[in-house]
């Protein structure tokens, strides 16, 4: 994980925007696992940067990828 820019000097600013990196990882990386990805981290947070404007979604932009959605159980 990194993050390269700061929006905000304040130390409320900074930490907030470290949780806020911190929970979007974790979340990316529940659904990794609950989807049985096979691709890395790094290339899934990668499609969502890139698709986070386009009105397509989630699954279509994942599957694109090659992360199938087979194994999601609902549970």
């Amino acid at each position: 994980m990194r993050i390269t820019v700061f929006y905000g000097a304040s130390e409320n600013a900074v930490k907030t925007q470290i949780w806020i990196a911190i929970s979007v990882y974790v979340l990316v990386a529940i659904l990794a696992k609950r989807l049985r990805a096979e691709r890395d981290l790094y290339t899934i947070l990668q499609i969502l940067s890139v698709t986070l404007f386009e009105k397509i979604e989630i699954s279509q932009a994942l599957y694109e990828i090659g992360v199938r959605f087979d194994g999601l159980d609902n549970s």
